[in-house]
Formats: structure tokens, C-alpha cells, sequence
């Protein structure tokens, strides 16, 4: 191997020693950056000269690179150093915000849907997987590598998470268990297809990770990751119109308009936070990645998390487990009208729901009683 060269200046090029031993050339060097002049993002690119010289044929090589880069006694760029901390502070705030919607559930154990222990799992979910990822990256800072174990932790809880999302999503915006608790062929089509596509996207972005920018297999997998995240986004939005339209046909049909109409609200505005939360999750954090000066780039990542944070907040506040939900509000201004009770209480009953009829006939009151699909509201 060739000496060691110190270079302070990088503002100038130089001449290193190179060894060769047969058709073996090799050489090391050591740059350090010691001026705030010079700090920032580098880059390191490697050409084959001989393809110069001889336009006629070109020659094949081998390169087998080792880079050490330590900033101060840590493994982890200017832009990454924070990222442990980050990590470990969002992890304990989704476990309490899980614990605190645990404590709802078990407050209003008699109004929580099966969807509403799913929505708990997932933030539990999301906790572990942040926790993991923090760990991994503080013994990248410490070690310079990450250990095998805390990484592939963080991976399977990172593709539980991203998978259950996207179903939870789904099965949020196709109203299940608070409209109907049955799902039409085009819902079951869309599960079909957005499953498997969450899968690959989250396949992908773990091969990304675990892959440098300079190889091709991490531009490839790149913009599949791209293409195939932008689809499980646009396909989640379709139940939700779905939704939405069958609400505004039910408002104007069947007597129970004013409870439609809120069901309806509630759903645009649902499908308002998902288009905000992506847009600004892929779009806006992207934007400010490239724009932030190199040592800000852990904010794309706590701007990221935090967009995550609201959107789980708004949505778990908007179909928490309450009799007062829009979904559960029942207009009984009109007597002669047939009103629906839901009578919920536990996952035995889940799905049932009780019909009251009153009629006045002549003075006198007949009241009958029967219990019927709650998927007919």
C-alpha cells in the first residue's frame, strides 16, 4: 500500500504514491478537513484512464474500495449526528401516545371497534421500529457498522409498519366496522393490490438502505421504491371516494340525511389530512433535503416523523372510540321515521345493531323490536 498523504488544502489536486504488484495497483490516502471553509457534502469519483488513451477498446478493472470517514470521533456525517437521539425521543412519544390510546380503549371498551386495537397495534409498531433504528444508528456513530441483529429488528418491524399502515388506512376509509362491516369486490381488489405493493415498497427501501448511492442496484431499487410508493398512496385515496359517494347518495335517499351529512364531512376531511400527509411526507421533506445546508439534514427526518405524529393524532381523535362520533349519532327529530340504535358493546355483538319502530294508531302506541345487519345503515 502506498503512504498516507495529510491534505488540509482541498482546494488543490495532488499526486499520490501508487504500488503495483503485477496487474495489482493499489494506494491509500488521508484527507482531513480542518477549515469550516471546506466542511460540506464531497464526493469521491474514480476513472479508469486508460479508456482515455485508447478510444479503440476500452479495458475492464476491479476496484475494491475502503473509506473510514470519522467526524470527530463519530461514525456518522455532520447531518446524521443527531439522528440516535431523534429516534430514541419519537420512539417514547408514539409508546405514550400508544398507552394513552390503550387507556381510551379500556375507558370506552364498550364503543371500540376491532379497527380501533389495529389503529393501537400500529402505534405500537411504530414505536418499536423508530426504537430499533435508533439503536442501529447509535452503534453506526459508536462502531462505525450496525449490528446485524438491531438491524434486521428494525426491518421487520419497519415492514410490519409500513404494511399495516396502509391497511389500516384502507380499512379506515372503506368505513369498516363503523358502516358496514362487509367489503364490496372493488375493496377486496384494492386489498389484493395494495398489500403486495407496500410489501415491495418497503423491500425496496431496505435494500436502499442497505446499499450505497453509487451502485446500481441502489439507483434501480430507488425508483421502484418511488413508483411503487406513489401508487399505494394514490390507491388508498379510492376507498375513501368510495365512501364519500356513497354517503352523498345515502344522505339524499334514505331519512337519516342529517347523519349522512356528517358521516360525509367527516370523511372529506379525512381524506383531506391523507392528501396533506402525503404531499408532505413526499414532496415538501424531499424539497427541503435537497435544500437544507448539510448539516440540517436530520431535519427531513424530524419533519417527516413529525407529519406522521399529527396525522396519527388527528386520526385517532376524529374516529376514537366515543358514542359521540358522527358515525354514532342518530337524528330522532321526526317519530314516524325508523330509527337505528347501535348496540356494539363488545367483539361478540360487533355488527349488530337494533331497529325501534314507533306508530301512534288512533291514541294508541305500538313499539316492535328486531335486530338487524348493521351494515344496512
Amino acid at each position: 500500500m502506498g503512504k498516507n498523504i495529510q491534505r488540509n488544502d482541498c482546494s488543490a489536486p495532488v499526486l499520490i504514491p501508487i504500488n503495483k504488484t503485477g496487474n495489482v495497483y493499489s494506494f491509500q490516502f488521508f484527507v482531513l478537513i480542518g477549515e469550516d471553509i471546506h466542511k460540506g457534502l464531497y464526493s469521491l469519483y474514480f476513472h479508469n484512464c486508460a479508456n482515455y488513451q485508447l478510444r479503440d477498446q476500452s479495458t475492464v478493472v476491479n476496484l475494491t474500495m475502503v473509506i473510514t470517514e470519522e467526524n470527530r470521533g463519530i461514525y456518522l456525517s455532520a447531518g446524521e449526528i443527531p439522528l440516535p437521539q431523534l429516534y430514541f425521543g419519537l420512539s417514547l412519544v408514539f409508546f405514550s401516545l400508544g398507552c394513552f390510546w390503550i387507556y381510551v380503549i379500556r375507558k370506552k371498551k364498550e364503543e371500540a371497534f376491532k379497527i380501533h386495537y389495529l389503529m393501537g397495534l400500529l402505534v405500537f409498531l411504530k414505536s418499536f421500529s423508530l426504537l430499533f433504528h435508533g439503536i442501529n444508528y447509535y452503534f453506526i456513530a459508536r462502531e462505525g457498522f450496525h449490528i446485524e441483529a438491531w438491524a434486521v429488528l428494525f426491518y421487520i418491524t419497519h415492514l410490519l409498519k409500513g404494511a399495516l399502515l396502509f391497511v389500516t388506512l384502507v380499512l379506515i376509509g372503506t368505513g369498516w366496522t363503523f358502516i358496514k362491516h362487509i367489503f364490496t369486490d372493488k375493496e377486496k381488489k384494492m386489498f389484493i393490490i395494495v398489500i403486495p405493493l407496500q410489501v415491495l415498497a418497503n423491500v425496496a427501501e431496505i435494500i436502499m438502505e442497505e446499499s450505497e448511492e453509487g451502485e446500481a442496484q441502489h439507483s434501480t431499487w430507488r425508483e421502484v421504491f418511488i413508483l411503487v410508493d406513489l401508487l399505494c398512496c394514490g390507491a388508498i385515496l379510492f376507498p375513501i371516494v368510495w365512501s364519500i359517494r356513497h354517503l352523498r347518495e345515502a344522505s339524499q335517499t334514505d331519512g337519516k340525511a342529517a347523519v349522512n351529512l356528517q358521516k360525509l364531512k367527516l370523511f372529506r376531511h379525512f381524506y383531506i389530512m391523507i392528501v396533506c400527509y402525503i404531499y408532505f411526507t413526499r414532496i415538501i421533506v424531499y424539497l427541503l433535503k435537497i435544500t437544507l445546508p448539510f448539516q440540517y439534514e436530520w431535519l427531513d427526518e424530524f419533519f417527516k416523523e413529525g407529519a406522521t405524529l399529527t396525522f396519527f393524532i388527528l386520526t385517532g381523535y376524529n374516529f376514537r372510540p366515543t358514542l359521540r362520533n358522527p358515525y354514532f349519532r342518530l337524528s330522532q327529530d321526526d317519530p314516524d321515521l325508523e330509527m337505528e340504535e347501535v348496540v356494539t358493546k363488545t367483539g361478540l355483538t360487533e355488527g349488530i345493531s337494533k331497529t325501534v319502530e314507533s306508530r301512534n294508531h288512533g291514541g294508541n302506541s305500538r313499539i316492535s323490536q328486531r335486530e338487524i345487519s348493521h351494515e344496512d345503515d
